[in-house]
């Protein structure tokens, strides 16, 4: 579904926001969630790639991303451009000069639809609509289209439909027809009722709320399922979009989870044990990252991201053939230390060698990384996947650690704490308490140890 600041003949379809009304919107969006998208259903869109002059550079590989992204939300690309913006106007972001000329262009291409790789406000996107006539997409409502194409379970449909809404509630005015109408006001010169965009804010509002106590209610399983997982060691595949984080998944795992190519694929968060390979390792999948990612998808995906903060080892995964594969490493780098993630240890892996037209050497797959030990390789690659389950290995024993305790069986608190937090490798029962032979991460060992110092004294 479009949303556009300006009413247009497309918003015929979108119900008006009077009573009950909202329930239909939503209703829409499932529809289109389910309905197939094809090139002949979805808009003819001409983009527009906002570069600085800084980043000139990287000009081309801008636009080649957000034409990806405009064609995963299910729409054309009938023609594309880059724009070097010194300083943007705070009226129409482009200047009306420039908006005019650029959708001359679009429509000479048979553009129904002018995006922008930028994030508009709503008044900008009013103006730059009337001095273009053409509907507004910008960054951010493109990235929640792709977001909301690919939500399949309860968790991801709601934290997008929450984005969805934030980003609507100021732009009410481009949802339907009308929207300064008064929807029945009270008589005896007690004033006027309430508008259809004031109602409808307000059953946004209350939607909002709705979706709130939902995604809390979620956000407990997931702290209470975090907490069983505390005494397996966390392993996190993290990384830019489509750089193949779900293929070295399904490789390391032997799953099927869909790996398809195209931009966040994976919303959800999901785990699969490496027990048979190294005791109690869970490797778990995440949504992939992406330069400006919009900030209330940080906060809608707060729980899902909350995994990557907790990890023991992170695996940062770079696509080599890209020819911005330093940039999505900084990108990376970046949100992990946004999301309090910068302090955990990491494992560079770029992936994709075999697409790589030009192999690089050791030591610039080094310098690309930073300085770490970086491991390049092929998903398809049965070798390569194997040395990458052995260095993992390797970094999850190097922050483990055994030891023998003794458990009074007065301590029983102290004993569901290990149980919680640790691998038993042998338990035995006597008369007094129980010995345990312990494996868990040094500081969790050292503390539970600490503990038992601490109430036996």
């Amino acid at each position: 579904m479009r949303f556009h600041s300006r009413p247009i003949e497309e918003h015929a379809e979108v119900p008006l926001g009077d009573a009950g009304r909202l329930d239909q919107m939503i209703s829409h969006w499932s529809e289109r969630r389910a309905a197939p998208h094809t090139a002949e259903s979805g808009n003819a869109c001409y983009v527009l790639s906002i570069h600085r002059r800084a980043e000139s550079a990287g000009a081309q590989a801008q636009l080649a991303e957000i034409t990806a992204l405009v064609a995963a939300q299910g729409d054309r690309v009938v023609g594309a451009e880059s724009h070097l913006l010194s300083k943007p106007d705070a009226r129409t972001f482009i200047r009306s000069g420039v908006a005019e000329r650029i959708s001359t262009r679009a429509r000479e291409c048979g553009a129904d639809m002018l995006v922008l790789d930028a994030e508009l406000s709503p008044s900008q996107t009013r103006n730059l609509e009337d001095a273009t006539g053409l509907p507004i997409c910008d960054r951010e409502a493109v990235i929640l289209n792709v977001f909301e194409r690919h939500a399949t379970t309860r968790r991801a449909r709601t934290q997008v439909e929450i984005a969805h809404l934030e980003y609507l509630r100021p732009r009410i005015r481009g949802i339907g027809l009308n929207m300064d109408q008064q929807t029945g006001g009270m008589t005896k010169a007690r004033g006027p009722g309430e508008t259809a965009s004031e109602l409808l804010g307000r059953r946004m509002d209350e939607r909002l709320a709705y979706l709130r106590r939902g995604l809390a209610g979620l956000k407990q399983s997931d702290s209470a399922q975090r907490k069983r997982r505390a005494g397996c060691a966390r392993v996190v595949l993290v990384g830019y979009t489509n750089a193949g984080k779900t293929s070295l998944m399904n490789a390391l795992t032997a799953t099927k989870l869909s790996a398809r190519d195209r931009p966040f694929e994976t919303l959800d968060t999901t785990s699969r044990s490496l027990s048979r390979h190294a005791g109690d390792v869970l490797l778990s999948d995440t949504v992939g990252f992406i330069r400006r990612l919009p900030e209330r998808l940080f906060a809608s995906f707060e729980s899902t991201l909350a995994e990557v903060a907790e990890a023991s080892l992170l695996l940062v995964i770079v696509d080599l053939s890209d020819p911005e594969a330093a940039d999505h490493l900084a990108t990376t780098d970046a949100i992990l230390a946004k999301l309090g993630a910068g302090h955990i240890d990491r494992l560079v892996v770029f992936n994709k060698l075999d697409r790589s037209i030009q192999p690089l050497s050791p030591q610039r797959l080094a310098e690309l990384s930073g300085g770490r030990d970086p491991l390049a390789l092929s998903s398809l690659d049965p070798e390569g996947v194997e040395q990458l389950r052995g260095r993992i290995l390797a970094r999850v024993r190097a922050h483990h650690g055994q030891r023998e305790i003794f458990i009074p069986y007065a301590l029983s608190e102290l004993s569901a704490r290990v149980y919680a937090r640790c691998r038993i490798l042998k338990a035995t029962a006597t008369a007094r308490g129980t010995q345990l032979v312990i494996e868990g991460e040094a500081h969790v060992v050292d503390e539970i140890a600490r503990a038992i110092r601490s109430a036996r004294s």
